[in-house]
């Protein structure tokens, strides 16, 4: 579709915007028009505007936005991503997952939980705001990225730092993630676990199974390893964190002979790590673990990002008051779940995740309820109201 199709909408009515959004296909890296349709409604309404194209060496380029509203603090950001999974087999969608139809007071589409959903909600209450009041007492921002669901390389992270070399601070920021687990006020998230992935290989000598004095089989070595740091839990959690978790992904040897020593043995594992730990910590308690066993092996790894926590405080409750303002429902401070682009916010201010419900993302026929698209808008709307009377 081309983007003059998608502007026709009024940008304070979140379905509308959310609509225009979905009938965009941004699957990852391609943006499809959605920051076209964002600009249209934030410019009109006094939004400074700035696209912004990433790219590395070997990954695609990716156009995310920075629009800002003001020029004094305090900052208040809405982060969020236009960026969506592929749809996968199309004849598993009961409609076209880019038409955004709404049947049975639901919005059907990709990204219409996570998370073009919570974007248009923000979008709208920022357009209410600003038109039953002016501008704000400090700056309204956005920060959207279009890497979100890929390899998070060329999105948020670049944005922040030419946000930082243009010396643009942040005060306090929401993140629009689907959060909630099963109705909307849920649960707030105040922090994330960390990820970590490692790649563990592990070195023989290839030989015949009949005389294994001439070989070196590194099978059973990789297998002690394992048994040493799955043997018992890493910890047993912390006040506002579950217990990490350390999991096997995979165990490969890649030898297609039952008469054959290999020469090497892999493994993948990835922990999801609380508060308690941190990449480096783990990674030296990994080889202590390995060593005790001995041979010769290799550990590579990558870490997606480290725990963070929001403690309970202004922006916490802030969003928690709006929330149980506009559904009657406290919702529950959590760190659970996988990872987001909080963990790249978190540097810059504090930060808390609060969106729709999550049970369809990623999954076919997502859908949002009309009202919880209507009700997430006005507990934006009341976020905006207080805001800079608590933060700053």
């Amino acid at each position: 579709m081309t983007t003059d199709a998608a502007l026709s909408f009024d940008p304070c009515d979140p379905v509308a915007v959310a609509q225009a959004l979905i009938r965009c296909p941004s699957v990852t890296p391609e943006d499809g028009g959605a920051l076209g349709v964002l600009e249209a409604a934030l410019a009109p309404l006094g939004f400074a505007c700035h696209r912004l194209r990433f790219e590395e060496a070997g990954t695609a380029p990716v156009d995310n936005l920075y629009a800002r509203l003001g020029t004094e603090g305090p900052n208040f950001c809405f982060a969020g991503h236009t960026d969506v999974v592929p749809p996968g087999e199309l004849k598993g969608w009961s409609i076209d997952p880019f038409a955004a139809e709404i049947h049975n007071g639901r919005l059907y589409g990709r990204g219409a939980v996570d998370m073009k959903g919570a974007v248009a909600a923000f979008v709208a209450a920022a357009a209410r705001h600003v038109k039953a009041g002016g501008a704000p007492k400090g700056s309204i921002s956005l920060l959207i990225t279009g890497d979100e669901e890929g390899v998070a390389i060329n999105g948020t992270r670049k944005v922040l730092d030419w946000m930082q070399a243009r010396g643009e601070t942040l005060d306090a920021c929401v993140v629009g993630e689907p959060t909630n687990p099963k109705a909307l006020g849920d649960m707030i998230k105040i922090g994330r676990r960390g990820s970590m992935t490692a790649f563990l290989t592990v070195h023989g000598a290839q030989g015949h199974v009949a005389y294994p004095h001439l070989a070196d089989n590194p099978l059973p070595r990789l297998a002690r390893m394992l048994a040493a740091i799955t043997a018992e839990p890493l910890d047993a959690g912390t006040p506002h964190f579950q217990p990490s978790n350390l999991e096997l992904t995979t165990i490969d040897v890649g030898n297609p002979a039952h008469n054959v020593i290999p020469a090497q043995g892999k493994a993948t594992l990835n922990i999801r790590f609380n508060d308690l730990h941190t990449a480096d910590t783990l990674l030296a308690w990994l080889r202590e673990r390995f060593d005790r066993v001995g041979g010769s092996y290799e550990l590579d790894h990558f870490v997606s990002g480290d725990s963070f926590l929001t403690p309970p405080g202004p922006l916490t409750e802030l969003v928690a008051e709006a929330a149980e303002r506009v559904t009657g429902r406290r919702p529950e401070y959590s760190t659970t779940g996988g990872t987001s682009d909080a963990r790249f916010i978190k540097n810059f201010c504090p930060v808390v995740e609060f969106g729709l419900v999550g049970q369809t993302m990623h999954k076919v026929d997502e859908h949002t309820t009309l009202d919880d698209l209507t009700r997430l808008t006005d507990i934006y709307g009341e976020v905006l109201r207080n805001v800079f009377d608590r933060i700053g």
